[in-house]
């Protein structure tokens, strides 16, 4: 469903990717750790359109989308769940919902996602009216999910989506995020938790200093000697 090869981008003079390729299958969780700076989020964006690469490709299928918009990108069916939720604190949950049904694809289903949104997350549905900078930590990540489920993604690329949250909240939103892949959303996931991706991933990639230096099942890179000392302090 979505192919990266050799993807190299630059913020000023420093150089964030060097020559990342990975692949995503369709209907797959695919796995992105490494340490704080180590490219992820520039990944992610990049994929989005929110950065320009200075070489290399990206396919989402069989269409090259290399340096679009992120509009373009994100009416393909490439959701985005971005680190820190990135909401709308003034406007009411439903307000947010309904700026993710903004896009030409989701229109004409609004109100059926809308409705799935809610009957996912009940809780939002009881706060509809409130303002999202209101509510908690775990409920304007649910919000970020849900509005993302509004564009009607065929592929959701979260990043670090337990950022922040108590440990119960983050088993919740984990089980979401494999609730939406037997779905049939294909997952890319960007997460702290190393061992809960990995466990979650049937695909997984390393990223340390914009480069790739392992990859393997999520199972394998997680019995892996050098990822268990390095993320795992084993």
């Amino acid at each position: 469903m979505l192919r990266v090869e050799n993807l190299s981008v630059f913020h000023g003079d420093m150089q964030a990717l060097d020559g990342v390729s990975l692949d995503v299958e369709e209907g797959a969780i695919v796995a992105i750790i490494g340490a704080n700076g180590a490219g992820k989020t520039t990944l992610i964006r990049t994929i989005a359109g929110m950065h320009r690469p200075a070489r290399g490709r990206i396919f989402f299928g069989d269409l090259d989308i290399s340096g679009w918009p992120s509009h373009r990108v994100c009416n393909l069916g490439i959701g985005q769940v971005a680190e820190g939720r990135q909401i709308f604190p003034t406007l009411s949950v439903a307000e947010n919902l309904e700026m993710g049904a903004m896009l030409p694809r989701a229109r004409p289903a609004r109100a059926k996602n809308r409705e799935r949104a809610f009957a996912l997350f009940p809780r939002l549905a009881e706060r509809a009216r409130q303002a999202a900078g209101t509510l908690s930590g775990g409920e304007q990540q649910m919000l970020a999910i849900a509005r993302c489920l509004m564009s009607m993604p065929r592929l959701i690329m979260f990043d670090e989506p337990s950022l922040g949250l108590a440990p119960t909240i983050v088993q919740s939103v984990l089980e979401v995020i494999r609730g939406l892949n037997r779905e049939g959303i294909t997952c890319l996931l960007v997460e702290q938790n190393v061992a809960h991706s990995l466990k979650l991933a049937s695909h997984a990639y390393v990223l340390e200093n914009g480069r790739i230096t392992l990859t393997g099942t999520g199972a394998a890179l997680l019995a892996d000697d050098r990822v268990r000392s390095a993320y795992l302090g084993l």
